[in-house]
């Protein structure tokens, strides 16, 4: 089995996390089979013992071979990872080194008992429904895709915005507020549920549309089929606003059309025992905190 580790940030706070993981891959698989992000790498280097010998890895086109990428962070490294596993379906597993993770919502104190799973060849994963954004200025390149949701809002706190939205060309509302969210099934427990959208069960072949901070109070958000194209023509007193795919972003033009459609592959993530979507947001929400429970 090939193995790629991913992380944006070695946090010293949690060195023996990391010490511990290097360590138990080494005695598991030979050093030639593990792979660490270069980025990573170069943080680690000199801190963490156990890394020599491993290869690194930059781009996505050298892991499209691997059978598993870790994942060490919070659910920004999976968000970030997309970026790299792309089209692969090179299966991500995460590790939570963070406070709250719905995604990477297994713990470093907990991670033997899966890996030694997945290590004798028990891999199970789940699909997650990616979002494809086009524009005519190719905002974001080849790297396109998002896994929780593509946002468009003000820069700042000037006055809001009105996005003008169509589903498969047909006119649906004029949203008058501070921007909107295009969600997937995944990021229904991200941005979507602060702005009081619905929690969707993954694997739901649905897309949510959620106003932020909308001005007319009778909008609610609305969930369509994810085999729509939803176009966002925008207007507003400024000249630009930001659009976001989960955490980057970038400014758009006021003439700029947005065109957001399901992309063209999955992200597959890895299930883990005793970790069920439902366990996951009645603990991570604190649903059931009631006397009568």
């Amino acid at each position: 089995m090939k193995i790629g580790v991913y992380g944006i940030k070695f946090n010293p706070e949690k060195i023996s996390t990391f010490q511990n993981l290097f360590t138990y891959l080494k005695t598991k698989l030979d050093k030639n089979t593990i792979s660490i992000y270069s980025g990573l790498f170069k943080q680690l280097v000199g801190k963490i013992k156990d890394i020599d010998g491993f290869d690194a890895f930059s781009y996505s086109d050298e892991i499209k071979n691997y059978d598993l990428l870790i994942c060490l962070g919070g659910d920004g490294s999976i968000l970030d990872s997309l970026s790299i596993v792309r089209s692969s379906n090179v299966p991500v597993f995460g590790i939570n080194t963070g406070r709250l993770g719905f995604l990477s919502s297994v713990s470093s104190e907990e991670v033997k008992k899966p890996l030694d799973k997945i290590l004798s060849g028990n891999l199970k994963y789940d699909r997650r429904s990616i979002l494809k954004l086009t524009t005519k200025s190719n905002h974001f390149g080849d790297i396109n895709y998002a896994l929780n949701e593509v946002t468009v809002q003000k820069k700042d706190s000037s006055s809001m915005m009105t996005i003008h939205t169509y589903v498969d060309d047909e006119y649906l509302n004029s949203y008058w507020a501070d921007g909107l969210i295009v969600s997937t099934p995944t990021g229904s427990t991200g941005y979507n549920l602060s702005c009081s959208g619905p929690i969707i069960m993954p694997g739901s072949e649905v897309f949510i549309i959620t106003p932020i901070a909308p001005h007319n109070l009778n909008v609610r958000p609305l969930i369509i089929p994810d085999n729509k194209k939803i176009t966002l023509k925008l207007e507003g007193r400024d000249d630009e606003f930001l659009v976001a795919l989960d955490a980057r972003s970038e400014p758009i033009k006021i003439n700029e059309e947005l065109t957001i459609e399901h992309g063209e592959f999955y992200m597959n993530v890895v299930r883990t025992p005793n970790h069920s979507f439902f366990s996951t947001i009645r603990n991570k929400l604190n649903w059931g905190l009631d006397s009568r429970n």
